[in-house]
């Protein structure tokens, strides 16, 4: 059957021969079935009339974009998608009282959490504050000795240094206790969280689209965003209010910290839909400009340069900022966004850099000994895995590697003193952070939170076992959208003479890609591997062929010693489907196509 054949039957949601699979493709190199992503032909048709390239069109409408909305998807612009701040319960209180602060010249603390939405966090707060001139105390617990969010000694610090309000961004939902000393002391407190919570903290105001009197449907925004909108909010009040007028000040420029904003929210993995889609195309503009010195510092010593992408600050920036709450000073990260001094920038850079290598390290020494133990169990719906001496800053990572090596909710404890202290990682349509929760209120956790796809949490020992069977109770029954979030979903079919830079051209209008809206997955159907070999740190190339005659260039990255790289390398010769994501590669200044490899299957299977 022709390409153009095989695309028009899956464009009526069928396939020639098994409906269920694509290309009859139940089980691939990696064990895994293929789907095509569902679609609704007429509105793909629709969108083709307004003169969007048909790979496209399917594109789009695969991810639900209406005829009327299109433009906006592609071009997200600020101005469109800019929420108004009242929207979010409480916010009117926490504005009205931080410009208060601002214009009577109050200390104000700000309290956050030690990764990169908390930094980031800090960072805009501290700006913000920098520029209408307002005194700044920060205060970032230690991962190690402090644990997560507010503590009644923070409280005591930021009370200690003067403050009378303090803000508490991406933590404080949950910290009932540590909120409730800071009130003792006479601390005004504002909690901008985003954290899912059943319950508000004992606290002056609650900004959080998570939490349980929150209706204005922005609950995909990271800590960086709610802090961005509060802002945002606290702007036009001192605007409003004729407070920049009357002391000369220039009003900030709010759109140049969206680097920060699009920084957080790749980084903590949030939807990208709606506003947040709008973040990170501006911030990623911003960011290219590389004109904070903290991320001027970052990318020199990461060997990176514009333009930026989505996976420059997942993957370059963020673990690196990442590294100071993990293995070294919780502060770091903050400090490094928010200084406006180069050298000073360049310092905390290369010290963030050496903990990075730190990391790293701890992390390949753990690695190895969680995932035996994680094969150890067997056909489990989940993966869970503690042990004595573990760090619990990497703790996270780990059981990000365990969930994508087996498919499945992944949870990992470092264990001292009889505490153990870990991080969980899901897989879509699995709620794990509600889980972990409930774990916590029927009394099995000393502490749990999070989001659906990711917590954290601790726990006793002695009530470990405990822990294990909750978990079972409630995965077991979702066993099968566990397996099911396993499967491969393309959204189209391409030929090899059909990956051209000018497809690529188009799918890029549909980004930025991440969580919610996944870079598009291509199938190639039917290609020889005309050649395959081992190159670099375990990659595999492989040159494909197709019966036309054209070819494409392909590599599965870090693959060599896993069932997917070694289908390749005995798929010499021998035809195959090949399912990946087209990428510009360049070379000497020419750019040309080449398919990253997701998996790949025998052809006629």
């Amino acid at each position: 059957m022709t390409i153009s054949a095989l695309a028009s039957s899956f464009a009526h949601g069928q396939t020639p021969e098994q409906p269920e699979y694509a290309l009859g493709v139940s089980r691939s190199f990696s064990g895994r079935a293929w789907r095509m992503r569902v679609h609704d032909a007429e509105l793909a048709r629709r969108l083709e009339l307004k003169g969007i390239d048909p790979t496209l069109a399917r594109i789009l409408a695969a991810r639900g974009v209406a005829l009327g909305d299109a433009d906006n998807f592609l071009a997200p612009k600020i101005k469109t998608y800019l929420p108004n701040p009242l929207a979010l319960h409480d916010m009117a209180n926490a504005a009205e009282r931080f410009t208060r602060a601002v214009m009577d010249g109050e200390s104000i603390g700000v309290l956050a959490d030690y990764d990169v939405d908390g930094s980031a966090s800090a960072a805009l707060m501290l700006r913000f504050l920098r520029m209408v001139g307002s005194p700044a105390h920060l205060h970032i617990p230690d991962r190690l000795k402090d644990g997560y969010g507010p503590s009644p000694a923070a409280m005591r610090d930021l009370h200690a240094r003067g403050c009378k309000l303090v803000v508490t961004v991406d933590c404080g939902a949950g910290a009932h206790e540590a909120l409730e000393f800071g009130c003792s002391l006479g601390l005004d407190i504002i909690v901008l969280d985003h954290h899912q919570v059943d319950t508000n903290p004992p606290a002056f105001a609650h900004v959080n689209p998570n939490g349980p009197d929150d209706t204005s449907g922005l609950n995909q925004l990271c800590a960086t965003g709610v802090t961005f909108v509060f802002l945002v909010a606290a702007h036009r009040l001192l605007r409003d209010q004729g407070w920049f007028a009357a002391r000369n000040i220039a009003e900030p420029d709010l759109l140049s910290l969206l680097d920060l904003v699009a920084l957080a929210t790749i980084t903590d993995v949030v939807p990208l839909t709606g506003i947040n889609r709008a973040f990170v195309r501006q911030g990623l503009k911003i960011l290219d400009g590389l004109e904070r010195p903290g991320l001027a510092a970052l990318a020199r010593v990461a060997g990176i340069s514009p333009a930026f992408t989505p996976y420059h600050l997942g993957f370059m920036f963020g673990p690196r900022i990442n590294a100071g709450g993990r293995v070294g000073r919780s502060d770091l990260g903050a400090m490094l966004l928010a200084t406006e001094e180069p050298a000073e920038a360049a310092t905390l850079a290369d010290e963030l850099n050496r903990h990075n290598r730190e990391r790293q390290a701890i992390e390949a020494s753990i690695l190895d000994a969680a995932d035996a133990m994680a094969q150890q169990q067997g056909d489990a719906p989940f993966v869970f895995c503690a042990a004595e001496g573990w760090h619990v800053g990497v703790v996270g990572i780990i059981a990000g590697r365990l969930r994508e090596r087996h498919s499945k909710p992944a949870l990992v404890a470092g264990i001292e003193n009889g505490l153990g202290r870990g991080s969980a990682r899901s897989v879509p349509g699995v709620d794990l952070g509600a889980i972990i929760r409930a774990a916590r209120e029927a009394g099995l956790l000393e502490t749990g939170g999070g989001h659906a796809m990711a917590a954290g949490f601790s726990v006793r020992t002695e009530r470990l076992d405990h822990f294990r069977q909750f978990l079972g109770e409630r995965l077991e029954p979702q066993r099968e959208i566990i397996l099911a979030a396993n499967d491969l979903a393309a959204d189209a079919l391409v030929s090899a003479s059909g990956a051209t830079m000018e497809l690529i051209t188009d799918i890029t209008r549909a980004g930025p890609f991440g969580a919610g809206n996944a870079e598009p997955l291509f199938v190639v159907p039917d290609v020889v591997v005309a050649y395959a070999d081992v190159v670099g740190t375990n990659h595999v190339r492989v040159r494909l062929l197709a019966r036309d005659g054209a070819s494409l260039s392909a590599i599965a990255f870090r693959s060599a010693d896993t069932p997917l790289g070694q289908g390749l390398l005995k798929s010499r010769g021998r035809r195959i489907h090949v399912a990946g994501k087209l990428r510009a590669d360049t070379y000497k200044d020419e750019a040309r196509v080449q398919l990253h490899i997701e998996d790949a299957a025998p052809a006629g299977a």
